[in-house]
């Protein structure tokens, strides 16, 4: 997939990685951009827009782009964000689900916040792909970038919640490439440890995402468009991610006995040496 002249849909694109796609997505000189991130972020996102649609005078050129807010844990607001896109730009080449949140929990978690991490990363998906797959089905091409995580590979030891949507994620984003990729619809699943985004800056827990570095979102977004030209399924900005995830598959209770292990020096360590 090169992204010259295609129309491109990025959610949470107010800040962290979704910011970091849409201007790396820009330089590729596409048809047009639409950035969704919540009502909340309107200032941000429009600014942004504001900055793409003008261009920086040297190797990002001008970019026609739209600012759509909105929540995408609700249908109707993201069947809102693609008509909006259609509508400005003709159809939806590239959709990039990629807003997410990240709250310490485990089995006690209330539900309201399983529910929240449950429809912003996983039903998000599903809205997005019941939005846009038929009409990439019918001109016979698309793609859908879905960001997931490397916690839905292996795990995420401070957030049950966080581990077991993004896990989900990574399981849709398989199905959609499995039951519509003969029809031209690719799928790529995004899945770094720790990036210097928001979501974990000062954050406690981040120590054993942050083990094997933190990248910064400008690397993450060159990644991603090497990712989609290779139309690679899985794309690890942390390399290291898919050794593990080979030996997890290689011995589960041995991934699981290490797992066990690193998790009792994490407690074993001070708060501020965990964060």
């Amino acid at each position: 997939m090169k992204l010259v002249d295609r129309s491109i849909v990025i959610t949470g694109a107010a800040s962290g990685i979704g910011r970091a796609l849409a201007l790396r997505f820009a330089r590729e000189r596409p048809r047009g951009l639409v950035l969704a991130d919540l009502p909340a972020q309107r200032a941000a996102l429009e600014a942004l827009a504001a900055d793409l649609s003008a261009g920086d005078g040297a190797g990002r050129a001008a970019v026609a782009t739209l600012a759509v807010p909105g929540d995408v844990g609700i249908e109707s607001d993201v069947q809102a964000l693609v008509a909006a896109a259609d509508a400005r730009f003709g159809h939806v080449d590239v959709f990039c689900s990629n807003a997410g949140l990240i709250r310490d929990g485990s089995e006690f978690t209330p539900d309201a916040d399983w529910t929240l991490s449950w429809q912003v990363h996983v039903m998000a998906h599903v809205y997005a792909a019941r939005a846009v797959v038929p009409g990439m089905r019918a001109r016979g091409e698309g793609y859908l970038l879905n960001t997931a995580s490397a916690a839905g590979l292996l795990t995420s030891l401070p957030s049950a919640t966080y581990a077991v949507t993004k896990h989900a994620a990574v399981a849709f984003g398989e199905w959609l490439s499995i039951q519509h990729g003969a029809a031209g619809v690719r799928v790529s699943v995004l899945c770094p440890q720790a990036v210097d985004t928001p979501m974990i800056q000062q954050r406690a827990g981040a120590a054993a995402a942050a083990n094997d570095g933190v990248i910064t979102p400008a690397a993450l977004a060159d990644c991603v468009v090497d990712g989609m030209a290779a139309e690679t399924f899985l794309i690890l900005p942390h390399p290291q991610v898919e050794t593990y995830f080979r030996r997890k598959g290689e011995d589960y209770d041995r991934w699981l006995g290490g797992m066990r292990r690193f998790a009792a020096k994490l407690d074993s360590l001070p708060d501020p040496d965990r964060r």
